[in-house]
């Protein structure tokens, strides 16, 4: 168990000088109940990819708070002793803060998962109620909640009670099942409901489950979320592939702050830029090659502590393929990654592609398909 402590307040990104300052006020530091986040640009829970190493770099890369994959509370419950459960509940000091993200059909399953999590060192207990992934659905889980408010409240009933007060809980949805007005009515039944019984923040994505990842996440639907809950705090998701994106949702909808979740994903250095930007700085530049192979390395080599070598280079390619899209070189360098099967493989490309240090490039501002990755914020990405 960790013994540091975060529930302290958060310096201002800058104090403005004067009411002359020309710099846009940078946004509130970010807390859930009594803890204390920080800079509010943090990272989402990613099934699939927000793994230990994954949350590792973008936590020495600038974010200031991430969430582990998304876990199965009957997973949780029964195979706690199984290594790969060992590796999802995996918590290590310089993490800190770190939430767990839970999704299941049954209400009881949810508090005695919730305390396995809460025993593991997570800081956080975030319910999913947003994945819109078919399968998910099928099995009441996930974004099916938003369709039966008693269920859903129940499950956040159930947490709240089965984890220390020190412990924020906190829900992800989406913005309802569709855009009926049944739907609507559900969707702010559960979002008043859950803050009666105590969570201290609820993430919103601004897309419908049937929407999946088709189609503008709908911001001006946040901006009137927050303007419901008033004080409470709220998260906004969805389409937040740049530093400038994350910010400009804050700004234009009064969220509390975001997550990211596939604006991430090969790009850590996303947290970093907007925190720069929220200073009133110049967007950095993208890291040059050495600087990107530095950390690509690093981030392997932490996978291949969590995974072995043999499942490593396998597990590692999705990520490889993400970092390709800030190389001048990306098509060329993707389809390098691709290929990659051993340790042995990940050093060739690393020594043909990144040997020069070159300067990098911004990743695009939008996803290159409509829908990816699957899973908890992939279920739930954004």
């Amino acid at each position: 168990m960790h013994v540091t402590d975060f529930r302290k307040g958060c310096p201002p990104i800058y104090e403005t000088a004067s009411n002359d300052d020309p710099r846009p006020p940078a946004p509130p530091c970010l807390t859930l109940g009594d803890l204390g986040i920080g800079f509010p640009v943090v990272q989402a829970a990613l099934s699939g990819y927000s793994d230990w190493p994954m949350r590792v770099i973008a936590r020495r890369l600038g974010a200031p708070y991430t969430i582990c994959e998304v876990m199965l509370d009957k997973f949780v419950l029964e195979v706690s002793r199984g290594s790969k459960v060992r590796r999802l509940l995996k918590v290590t000091d310089e993490e800190h803060p770190v939430g767990a993200q839970l999704m299941g059909s049954a209400p009881e399953d949810f508090g005695p998962a919730a305390a396995q999590l809460v025993a593991a060192g997570f800081d956080v207990i975030d319910i999913n109620f947003g994945c819109p992934v078919k399968k998910v659905l099928g099995r009441c889980r996930g974004g099916f909640h938003l369709s039966q408010p008693p269920v859903a409240l129940e499950i956040i009933a159930r947490v709240r009670e089965a984890v220390p007060d020190r412990i924020p809980v906190t829900v992800k949805m989406r913005r309802g099942i569709d855009d009926s007005e049944d739907s609507r009515e559900k969707f702010f039944a559960i979002l008043d409901g859950a803050f009666e019984l105590g969570v201290a923040a609820v993430t919103v994505h601004g897309r419908t489950v049937l929407q999946r990842y088709v189609g503008p996440s709908r911001w001006e639907f946040l901006a009137e979320v927050k303007r419901h809950v008033g004080s409470r705090t709220v998260l906004g998701s969805g389409d937040l592939f740049s530093p400038q994106a994350c910010l400009d949702m804050i700004r234009q909808t009064g969220v509390d702050g975001v997550t990211v979740a596939r604006g991430a994903i090969g790009n850590p250095w996303i947290f970093s830029q907007a925190t720069a930007l929220a200073r009133g700085e110049p967007l950095p530049d993208p890291p040059g090659l050495f600087k990107q192979r530095e950390v690509i390395r690093e981030h392997y080599r932490l996978a291949e502590e969590t995974y072995g070598e043999r499942r490593a280079g396998r597990l590692m390619r999705k990520f490889g393929i993400k970092y390709s899209r800030l190389h001048p070189d990306g098509v060329q360098v993707r389809d390098a990654f691709v290929q990659v099967r051993q340790t042995s493989d990940w050093q060739q490309v690393l020594e043909k592609w990144y040997a020069e240090d070159r300067a990098g490039v911004h990743p695009p501002a939008e996803p290159e398909i409509a829908g990816t990755p699957g899973g908890g914020e992939s279920a739930d990405a954004a």
